[in-house]
């Protein structure tokens, strides 16, 4: 029985699913969005927007507070990593730190870089000021994972990002496709546009010549009923001649 035993095990122990989704929460607030499972992200979602709402208080009580529940670490280092492609580090969440705030030692590791609880609180809680809640959204990418065909979604913070998987990995499937159906459409279009202004130009000659046509019987139809009637005008002014001779 599973009496007063609150949330998902996950298959998991207690201290294993309180690291794991520690360092879910980390990798969303340093990255704005993380792939993930289904389960986990539905299992790490509450435990996220609960730190967004302490970081919203601004106290020191609430740093406390995030500072217990959250390893606080040094972070965006991958910003100023070689090896990480431009394209990776792109985050539409949040202003990344100059690559002069972050410095290695001579064997690689991570000299001095940004805080974890420092920047949750100064860069991610400010941007939901006016949000009660609701800070977190899952978009299902429609891919499994390989081995056991768990469901892949995205976890990523409420912003203003343009596409359902803004730094994810190119996007899903059914995306790609609409993007080439529209673009097969627009190609069509103006084709069609081009094709159709030559077509369009000759039937506007057509109608003039039809006009000027027109025009012409038009004028050709008056000129005859102009003469038949000063013709017999003239005819009465010839019998009274005649008379009177």
């Amino acid at each position: 029985m599973r009496n007063r035993i609150f949330g998902k095990q996950l298959n998991r122990t207690s201290e294993h699913r309180t690291a794991m989704l520690r360092n879910l929460a980390a990798g969303l607030f340093e990255h704005g969005s993380i792939e993930t499972t289904l389960p986990k992200a539905k299992a790490v979602q509450p435990f996220v927007e609960k730190l967004i709402t302490l970081a919203k208080q601004g106290t020191f009580h609430a740093r406390r507070q995030i500072e217990a529940k959250l390893n606080d670490r040094k972070i965006h280092a991958w910003v100023a990593d070689p090896n990480v492609p431009d394209s990776r580090k792109e985050n539409p969440y949040f202003d990344l730190p100059d690559e002069d705030d972050i410095s290695f030692n001579r064997y690689g590791e991570v000299k001095k870089a940004p805080r974890l609880v420092q920047h949750l609180l100064t860069k991610i809680a400010p941007q939901f000021a006016d949000r009660d809640g609701g800070y977190t959204r899952i978009v299902r990418t429609g891919r499994h994972r390989l081995g056991d065909g768990a469901d892949l979604v995205v976890l990523q913070l409420v912003g203003e990002e343009s596409g359902s998987e803004v730094g994810g990995s190119g996007g899903s499937g059914r995306r790609r496709q609409a993007d080439r159906r529209e673009a097969y459409a627009a190609s069509l279009g103006t084709a069609s546009a081009t094709e159709e202004a030559p077509a369009q130009d000759a039937i506007a000659e057509e109608a003039a010549v039809e006009e000027e046509t027109a025009a012409v019987d038009s004028q050709a139809a008056e000129e005859p009923s102009a003469e038949a009637e000063t013709g017999g005008e003239d005819a009465p002014e010839a019998d009274e001649e005649k008379s009177g001779d």
